[in-house]
């Protein structure tokens, strides 16, 4: 069991002394103190960068990459830096081999999985979204389509949904899609680091996160995982001289060898942000020494009594779903007086967000029972 009362101490001292309750990971995750100690850390030497080793550099990124894969159960060969989960979702988008059809998507679905796909009209690529139905994803339907329709050439699905916390069966919808030859890509920014998941023992061949949100990282951070047999099939679509191997070698930049890396460095275009990765590279480290299956348990039970307490009020509709199986952290609700509820929060100082005309609430393993219990009698 998650030891939270030690945690908070060492990485979230301030929450002791704060009079409110942060409920609100899935906008923004607070640094642990590691990560404010590595941030002024660098910082001190940016302000000299002679200071800097050059290794440093280099192993602030081979961190990063290797740390998200230790995350999400790939290697670190197959994960890219980016700054954030979009530009992961516009590399799918772009760089994988869609010839024309249509892209299927669940209708409520964080915008970042609408806009890049929208985009591909020209290529003859056309975005569907699949009606909700009782305001949740349709994931029967979605799954009936890929496998009954010849024209669908790509599924793009967030692992969970920003608005309702609805979690998609990755394995079931990656499979019908691999039956048909359809590309599976998936934004996985509102589970990543706080629900476990094995992608080599999945059917994704794309998979977008950022770091600034569960995984408790800066804004800026981020990474894409592209599926082994892929990464030298796809041809990048932005090119930058980060992308090829002659990158390495400063000394002869000006040869201009046009030749990819072989991994999924290729598609790391520019410069990276090393101060924020070194950053990040605190905060994924301590998801990882803490665990994300004990992360996921602690985040269940207090989502539970959120769920428990929505489930005996008449008057309140839960939309995130009642089964486990198929929720994470974000659980949201619609109060009979959504303005004043949110009002009566706010006053006492519970950071918590409105979406979609619902109530979310997104619990981290800084949380406590007595926390969620405060909320939940303000309510």
């Amino acid at each position: 069991m998650l030891d939270t009362t030690t945690l908070r101490a060492k990485q979230f001292a301030w929450m002791a002394h704060d009079p409110g309750i942060y409920l609100n990971a899935a906008s923004v995750g607070p640094m642990p103190a590691a990560s404010v100690e590595a941030a002024a850390r660098w910082s001190e030497r940016r302000a000299q960068p002679h200071t800097i080793p050059f290794p440093w550099l280099l192993d602030s990124a081979a961190t990063a990459r290797a740390n998200f894969a230790a995350l999400v159960g790939a290697d670190s060969d197959e994960i890219a830096l980016m700054p954030n989960t979009t530009y992961g979702l516009n590399l799918a988008a772009r760089a994988l081999p869609l010839r024309p059809g249509v892209v299927l998507a669940f209708d409520g679905e964080f915008p970042s999985c609408v806009y890049p796909f929208q985009a591909l009209g020209s290529r003859g690529v056309e975005l569907e979204l699949v009606p909700r139905v009782n305001g949740l994803p349709d994931e029967d339907t979605l799954v009936q389509a890929i496998e009954q329709r010849p024209d669908v050439v790509a599924v793009v699905v967030s692992w969970t949904q920003f608005a309702s916390g609805f979690v998609a069966d990755l394995e079931r919808i990656g499979t019908a899609c691999r039956a048909r030859g359809a590309f599976f890509i998936v934004d996985g920014i509102q589970a990543c680091g706080v629900r476990p998941i094995d992608l080599h023992a999945l059917p994704v061949d794309v998979f977008a996160s950022g770091a600034q949100k569960w995984q408790l990282g800066p804004w800026g951070t981020g990474f894409v995982y592209v599926r082994r047999d892929l990464i030298t099939a796809l041809q990048p679509h932005d090119v930058g001289w980060a992308c090829m191997k002659s990158s390495t070698d400063y000394t002869r930049l000006t040869d201009y060898e046009f030749d990819f890396f072989d991994d999924a460095r290729r598609f790391e275009v520019v410069t990276l942000a090393y101060h924020d990765f070194a950053v990040a590279n605190a905060a994924t480290a301590l998801l990882l020494d803490v665990g994300v299956p004990a992360v996921a348990a602690h985040i269940e039970r207090l989502v539970t009594r959120i769920v428990d307490w929505a489930q005996t009020r008449r008057d309140v509709r839960l939309i995130t779903p009642a089964d486990p199986a198929r929720r994470a952290g974000v659980v949201s609700f619609a109060p009979p007086e959504l303005d004043r509820t949110a009002e009566r929060l706010k006053s006492a100082h519970v950071h918590f967000t409105v979406r979609e005309g619902a109530i979310r609430l997104s619990p981290h393993c800084y949380n406590t029972t007595e926390e969620i219990d405060r909320v939940l009698s303000l309510l």
